[in-house]
């Protein structure tokens, strides 16, 4: 075995495991480090291990949110398993839009829109998106505070005052859906609509969601949850489409690099645990903007450092 072959797969597994789950684009991070750190494998090996890695990723998912998915849960009543075969079915027909734009795209996109300057530009108009987005909800949240604060309420019927909250708090305080219980079958399908963006490498598959969840009036910790279930049939689905079209092709993977795939994968899956439990506890308190003047600092360093080189 070889040792530093291994420590690049686990390099590669931290990157997928930080980079999957918050909106800054886990597949143009691992491309841009591949300009720096390149693993001895063949060319076609690394196009199905930038793909098939997703699944440690994924199962985090699973690990961390099988209660919430398991519609076969004894603590659960008839009710809760209704609403979780609903929410199974929403997050399936979600799927769908991807599934049909992206599979017949995908060697296209992975031949044409691979580059450092497009994943740079992705990174960057959806960095911009985001600081937007919120930037907006906020401003209009504000002004549906002032409008209710000016209403005089009788004493029993007061709520909390809305400068106890922060401006991402009212934000959110001022969705439409605060709960997965609420997300409507439109809203769902209008947030896998939104999916379709991220098959262009740098937009971020969590990224196209949380945006389209924010822009439909969805509640930061419900568009996160749901993006999270969306992975599951999307990158099942897509590492197995790969994995099978790599073997299809003749390729047989060596021991060493069963040892890489297996090494990326535990390493993301462990990772993963953690950025997810980060991810949904800051949203509770904070927004998207840190997340999108990350991004635009990222594509611009991008574009500096391969204009240069």
């Amino acid at each position: 075995m070889d040792l530093i072959e291994l420590a690049k797969a686990a390099v590669f597994g931290v990157v997928e495991g930080v980079t999957e789950w918050l909106p800054i684009s886990s597949t143009g991070h691992m491309l841009l480090l591949n300009q720096f750190l390149t693993m001895d494998v063949s060319e076609e090996f690394w196009n199905m291990f930038l793909v098939v890695i997703q699944l440690g990723a994924i199962l985090a998912v699973c690990v961390i949110f099988f209660g919430r998915l398991n519609p076969f849960s004894r603590k659960k009543d008839r009710g809760q398993r209704r609403d979780t075969w609903a929410l199974w079915a929403k997050t399936v027909v979600a799927c769908l839009p991807a599934a049909v734009i992206g599979i017949p795209l995908d060697d296209w996109m992975e031949a044409n829109l691979g580059s450092p300057f497009v994943i740079a530009a992705a990174l960057i108009v959806y960095g911009v998106a985001f600081i937007v987005i919120e930037t907006a909800r906020e401003r209009r949240a504000e002004r549906v505070a002032a409008e209710l604060a000016a209403r005089p309420a009788p004493r029993h019927l007061a709520a909390p005052e809305p400068a106890a909250l922060s401006r991402s708090e009212l934000a959110d305080a001022g969705a439409r859906v605060q709960s997965l219980e609420e997300l409507d079958w439109k809203t769902a399908i209008g947030i896998g609509l939104f999916q379709v963006l991220s098959i262009v490498p740098g937009t971020s598959r969590s990224g196209s969601t949380i945006i389209g969840g924010l822009i439909l009036g969805c509640k930061r910790t419900v568009v996160a949850e749901f993006t999270f279930f969306l992975a599951i049939p999307v990158m099942v689905g897509a590492s197995g489409l790969r994995l099978v079209k790599y073997l299809l092709a003749g390729n047989v993977p060596t021991t060493m690099e069963l040892a890489v795939l297996g090494t990326g994968c535990v390493v993301a899956f462990v990772v993963s645990l953690a950025v997810i439990r980060f991810l949904m506890d800051f949203v509770r308190r904070h927004d998207f903007k840190p997340f999108g003047w990350y991004r635009i600092a990222l594509g611009v360093a991008v574009i500096a450092w391969f204009a240069l080189h």
